[in-house]
C-alpha cells in the first residue's frame, strides 16, 4: 500500500498557489500519494457548485513538480441522485484534469454530500437513479479512467452492491474500472450497530480503488489517525491479506497542526491482537 494524503485536510493552511509547498511537506513526511479533494485546490480550482471547474495548467504544472508522487481528483457531486450529466462540460473537464494528475494511471473519485434516508441491505433497495453511476463509469472508462464512489451515509456493504449491480450494465473492461473508496469510519460512526471492518473484509479485491484511514473517538472525529473506535491495525491487516496495493488515504481534518500530526513511519497501532507499525503495515507488512 501507499499512504497517501489529501488536501482537504490542509484546509486551514491553503492560500491561493501554495499547494506545491504543502504537498512538498508531506512528501517529505512519508506520503507517496496525494488525493486532490475539489474546493481544497487553491489555484487549481475555480468556483464551487455546478460552477467548480478544476483549472487544468496549473494542476499540470503541481504533478510535474512530484514526479516521485502519484494523484487522484475527488469530487463532490450528487451521482447517486442522477444528478450528473456524463456528457455534460463540468464532469468532462474533471475527466480530462484526473488524465493530467493520473498520468498513465488517472483516477476520479466521486463522493455524494447527499444525506440518505435508506441503507441498503439489498439490490431491490438502491433506487433507480443511483444507477446513472454506471453511465458515469462508461464514460470515465471510454477514456481509460478509473472511477470509485463514496457516500458516507452509505455502508461499505452498500456501496459495494452498488458496484456490483452497476457492473451488470457494463462490459467486462468498463466493470473493472468502477469500485468502491471505503471508509469505516464513516460508518462507524452513522451505522455503529455494523461491523465495517467485516464489510471492508467482504468486498472483493478489485472494487478497492482506494481507502480512507480516519479515526474518531466517541463518535467525534480526531485530528489524528491514533487509536480510537477505528481499529487501524485490523483495518490494515484485512487490506495486506487481500493484497490491496492501491493508496491508503490518511484523512486527517483540518487543523493547525495537521502536518505536525500526519502518521509517519514510526507511528504504531495497538490493535486487538498486534502492535502494528506504520511503516511494515504499509509497505509489505505480514501478520505475525
Amino acid at each position: 500500500m501507499k499512504i497517501g494524503a489529501i488536501t482537504n485536510s490542509w484546509g486551514v493552511q491553503i492560500d491561493g498557489g501554495n499547494l506545491p509547498d504543502l504537498v512538498r511537506d508531506v512528501r517529505d513526511r512519508g506520503s507517496k500519494h496525494i488525493e486532490l479533494r475539489q474546493t481544497f485546490l487553491g489555484n487549481c480550482e475555480t468556483g464551487s457548485g455546478d460552477d467548480w471547474r478544476p483549472v487544468i495548467g496549473n494542476m499540470q504544472s503541481l504533478v510535474d513538480g512530484f514526479p516521485d508522487l502519484s494523484f487522484n481528483l475527488a469530487m463532490a457531486v450528487p451521482c447517486l441522485s442522477g444528478g450528473v450529466d456524463p456528457k455534460g462540460e463540468q464532469f468532462q473537464q474533471s475527466l480530462e484534469a484526473a488524465k493530467v494528475v493520473g498520468r498513465d494511471a488517472p483516477h476520479l473519485r466521486l463522493v455524494d454530500p447527499t444525506p440518505q434516508d435508506k441503507v441498503w441491505e439489498s439490490f431491490s433497495d438502491i433506487p433507480e437513479e443511483a444507477l446513472s453511476v454506471a453511465g458515469l463509469a462508461r464514460e470515465a472508462a471510454s477514456q481509460g479512467i478509473t472511477l470509485s464512489v463514496e457516500n458516507s451515509g452509505q455502508s461499505i456493504g452498500a456501496i459495494t452492491l452498488l458496484v456490483e449491480k452497476c457492473r451488470q450494465q457494463l462490459t467486462e473492461e468498463e466493470g473493472k474500472l468502477l469500485g468502491v473508496c471505503p471508509d469505516p469510519t464513516n460508518q462507524i460512526r452513522r451505522q455503529p450497530d455494523t461491523d465495517a471492518l467485516a464489510d471492508l473484509e467482504a468486498m472483493p479485491l478489485d472494487m478497492m480503488k482506494i481507502v480512507h484511514f480516519k479515526q474518531s473517538i466517541d463518535d467525534e472525529a480526531i485530528p489524528t489517525v491514533d487509536d480510537g473506535d477505528l481499529d487501524c491495525a485490523r483495518m490494515a491487516q484485512i487490506l495486506d491479506a487481500k493484497g490491496y496495493t492501491g493508496p491508503a488515504i490518511f484523512e486527517i481534518p483540518s487543523h493547525e497542526n495537521a502536518f505536525e500530526n500526519s502518521p509517519r513511519a514510526s507511528h504504531t497501532w495497538r490493535g486487538s491482537r498486534h502492535l502494528v507499525n506504520l511503516s511494515m503495515a504499509f509497505d509489505g507488512y505480514q501478520s505475525r
